[in-house]
């Protein structure tokens, strides 16, 4: 019996009957996913009108000098300008993320996992590093140039750059090696362990390898998040520098420097017309080396799912 003004419940078994018997027509049902159905319909047109103006804007540059604009250097005139500069810078900038984030996030997380307990410490821990994940770009952009350019003298250099990207990805890093590492059923320890392996036997032999997939393809997402960031560089110095390839990679490391991003946003200052093409073959190109990057990462894990 049902209570005045309460609508009548009913039991999933019921609902089933109905569908079976086709005595009704979820409407509502219908309508939800008609709606969804549109969202994406409209995202996709969107992207796809913003995608298709980048590429005619770019055709000018890649139909004329495509080889000058990809190996030339920064210039002032547009009939010269080119972005090696910025893809050098980038792929150095990468580097430093590669060689700082990607290992201490990795190996935090394998820690808060694996070894360490379920203290009000530890949570304290993993919800500061959630919470900095959802951090503006802008924001670690100020703590570079507070820290590492102010504070530690390194200066508006590569290094400076390098190291702010390397912060922003680190709690990334960590998420996403830690969801991987969770993913990994607790029987598999529990074996391991049941056979006298020890705790880092399990996890280098075990869990890792099992956990590979997810780790390496949150990595190399983190790559591509840095990759694509122009906000922090911005502000340790990376739009003043021209970055010199001329000299040795100490050189280049304590210089000036730019990258794909801030070439970009440069680019979109200059009052010249041609500059407008630039901007955007510079930006088809940034999105296809982005591209790359997550075709990358989707083709290593589905290996490695094979593989285990």
């Amino acid at each position: 019996m049902t209570s005045i003004g309460r609508p009548q419940q009913v039991s999933t078994t019921e609902l089933v009957e109905r569908r079976l018997r086709g005595a009704s027509v979820d409407w509502r049902g219908y309508l939800i996913q008609g709606l969804f159905l549109a969202s994406l319909l409209l995202a996709l047109a969107v992207l796809a009108i913003l995608l298709g103006d980048i590429i005619l804007r770019s055709i000018p540059v890649f139909s004329e000098r495509p080889l000058e604009f990809l190996t030339g250097q920064l210039s002032a005139r547009p009939q010269r300008a080119g972005i090696s500069q910025g893809i050098i810078g980038s792929v150095l900038l990468m580097g430093f993320v590669v060689v700082l984030a990607l290992p201490l996030g990795i190996g935090a997380a394998v820690y808060l996992e694996e070894y360490a307990h379920d203290t009000r410490l530890t949570r304290f821990i993993s919800t500061n590093i959630r919470n900095l994940a959802g951090v503006p770009a802008i924001v670690f952009g100020l703590l570079g140039l507070a820290v590492f350019v102010t504070l530690l003298k390194v200066g508006t250099t590569l290094i400076a750059g390098g190291l702010t990207l390397s912060v922003l990805v680190l709690p990334i890093v960590v998420i996403t090696t830690s969801e991987a590492l969770r993913a990994v059923p607790t029987s598999i320890r529990e074996a391991a362990l049941a056979v006298g392996a020890t705790r880092w036997e399990t996890v280098r032999s075990h869990v890792l390898p099992y956990a590979a997939p997810g780790i390496l393809t949150g990595s190399i997402l983190s790559l591509a998040r840095a990759f694509g960031e122009t906000a922090p560089l911005l502000l340790v110095g990376a739009v003043a520098g021209t970055f010199s390839t001329s000299g040795g990679l100490l050189s280049q490391l304590l210089g000036s420097y730019t990258a794909l991003p801030t070439v970009v946003y440069n680019f979109a200052r200059e009052s010249k017309a041609e500059f407008r093409a630039l901007t955007a073959a510079t930006v088809v190109v940034l999105l296809v080396v982005i591209l790359l990057v997550n075709a990358t990462a989707i083709i290593l894990r589905n290996r490695y799912d094979r593989r285990w």
